[in-house]
């Protein structure tokens, strides 16, 4: 898996957090770039931490199902893109409505382990697909964070406007990247 697959991975897995970010900065009546380093940092470690801890329950599997892994790679990815673009297009759960000006450490958490629960079934796709991790987890962990800290400001600034299109354009990235590594391993690509 190439550089570039693995930053539309990163940039796929990080449209939950941008999304959340978003929310985030609709709450913010001026701008506050602390508060939005650390919803970034929360977001971009969780997005880090989950697949490095899918990659080692992969790895324990491994042997086991090395004959099959590309399919899990496709149903893993499909499903996760899927689930991103039904998100997207169903009923808006509205995180903004609840006026905020400080942040709740607690819910942070929470957002950002729920944001990030599809990076551990990717973490597990990496280990069959032989990815290095360290490298992979660094470039998901970065981009989540950059993305995190524009999605406040891009909140503060135009509000719900693009928060949709977003997660729409993550769940399709991971399903076409799920399909690549089908058709590759099937000797079609």
């Amino acid at each position: 898996m190439g550089l570039f697959e693995l930053f539309l991975i990163a940039a796929g897995l990080s449209m939950d957090a941008f999304a959340v970010s978003i929310c985030k900065g609709l709450n913010m009546r001026r701008m506050n770039y602390r508060h939005a380093g650390i919803i970034a940092l929360f977001f971009g470690v969780f997005q880090a931490l989950m697949p490095t801890i899918g990659w080692i329950l992969g790895k324990q599997f491994e042997s086991y199902i090395t004959s099959i892994d590309h399919w899990i790679a496709f149903i893993l990815l499909g499903f996760i893109g899927i689930n991103m673009l039904r998100e997207a297009l169903g009923e808006d759960e509205d995180l903004a409505e609840i006026p905020q000006e400080h942040l709740d450490l607690k819910e942070l958490f929470m957002l950002a382990i729920a944001t990030s629960i599809d990076a551990l079934a990717v973490g597990i796709t990496f280990a069959f697909l032989q990815v290095k991790i360290a490298p992979a987890v660094c470039l998901i962990g970065i981009t989540t964070f950059i993305i995190s800290f524009a999605g406040v400001g891009i909140g503060h600034q135009f509000g719900r406007r693009y928060e949709k299109k977003a997660e729409i354009a993550g769940g399709i990235i991971l399903i076409f990247i799920g399909l690549k590594i089908l058709l590759e391993h099937l000797g079609i690509l």
